[in-house]
């Protein structure tokens, strides 16, 4: 499954895939659940009832571009970048 279109609306990242059907992520839930090391190891540190505050910078996406075939990169307002999203992970945490 591959985007045909990413695009930010409001709070929500709003993807509509190649078989017609969308997807939608709350950016503070994208945020969250950021798939860099950084990221990943600050969950593990502060456990299942951590739950995180974040800058409006750190809500704002700058850009998204394609990694490969396979994900997207995410620059953040506030200049974080490490984290790719592959498509089957955007996938598995959309709500639609």
């Amino acid at each position: 499954m591959i985007p045909t279109q990413i695009k930010v609306v409001y709070n929500n990242l709003l993807i509509k895939w190649n078989d017609n059907s969308k997807s939608e992520i709350k950016l503070a839930n994208l945020r969250r659940n950021c798939p860099c090391s950084v990221c990943a190891a600050e969950r593990d540190m502060q456990g299942d009832k951590y739950i995180p505050l974040y800058t409006e910078d750190q809500l704002k996406i700058k850009s998204i571009s394609a990694v490969g075939n396979y994900a997207v990169g995410i620059v953040w307002a506030d200049d974080h970048n490490t984290g790719i999203y592959d498509f089957g992970f955007l996938k598995k945490i959309s709500y639609l």
